[in-house]
């Protein structure tokens, strides 16, 4: 009895122990994505618009709306909320 209880234990922190270790790694991944789009800012390299600006920081809000949405409610990643 007291080994199922050790193993249910052990999975939950196993699972938990995963979650930090790929959260982490994603994470550092996205951060350093996020910087990558940010060099573009260099208007000595490149030409763009603040229209071109807002499309990419829309773009990038709306997917954190959508990562918020999916871990706080028990939704799917295609539930989509819209009204007009």
């Amino acid at each position: 009895m007291l080994e199922k209880t050790a193993e249910k234990t052990k999975g939950k922190a196993g699972k938990r122990d995963k979650f930090v270790d790929l959260a982490e790694n994603r994470t550092k991944n996205a951060i350093k994505a996020i910087r990558t789009i940010a060099k573009l800012g260099n208007r000595s390299a490149y030409d763009y618009t603040e229209a071109d600006v807002k499309k990419i920081a829309g773009a990038l809000q709306r997917e954190i709306e959508a990562l918020k949405a999916r871990m706080t409610q028990s939704g799917t990643k295609d539930s989509v909320d819209f009204t007009l």
